[in-house]
């Protein structure tokens, strides 16, 4: 339950961090092809892992539109949203992965715009960082998991992109 609470928080901030994402509705949102943008947004989310370089499980979902809410819904604004998760891993090599990250982020043109806990009770380590273009954002947290609580160690990983609406021949969904 503490992950689901704590995953709904880093999907809130991640949206207020990212730039693109705070127009208000009196601005327009780009149209963009909602395929090149999951694609982007897919994309990027690889990257990370390679960054990672972890041997571990990986959650394997693809990358959804979500409503953007400072939009209002008739203007069918939306952006894609990438959630998953590495785990099985030792805790002390995931602190080394998000020490990569560190480093490896910056290195490869991403901007890192938090580095340090987040707000939940619990603390945990968050790195919050834009992509060169603006265009995305990724949230990642580490959750260390005491070696007895018989839970695994891991890194969430949420890349959104910015708000956009797609081309009229494209489609709102997950497509």
């Amino acid at each position: 339950m503490r992950r689901k609470c704590a995953l709904a928080a880093s999907a809130a901030l991640t949206a207020i961090l990212l730039g693109g994402c705070s127009q208000g509705s009196d601005e327009k949102a780009d149209v963009r092809d909602e395929r090149a943008v999951k694609q982007s947004v897919e994309q990027a989310s690889s990257e990370i892992l390679d960054i990672l370089a972890v041997q571990g499980k990986v959650t394997r979902s693809g990358a959804i539109a979500t409503p953007c809410t400072s939009y209002p819904e008739e203007d069918q604004v939306h952006r894609m949203r990438h959630p998953w998760s590495v785990y099985g891993v030792p805790g002390g090599d995931l602190e080394k992965a998000m020490d990569r990250l560190r480093s490896q982020l910056p290195a490869k043109g991403w901007k890192i715009v938090k580095d340090g806990p987040d707000k939940s009770r619990a603390k945990l380590p968050q790195i919050v960082a834009n992509s060169p273009d603006g265009r995305l954002s990724a949230d990642l947290r580490l959750w260390r998991e005491p070696a007895d609580s018989g839970r695994s160690s891991m890194i969430e990983i949420t890349v959104v992109s910015d708000c956009f609406r797609s081309k009229p021949d494209g489609t709102t969904g997950s497509g």
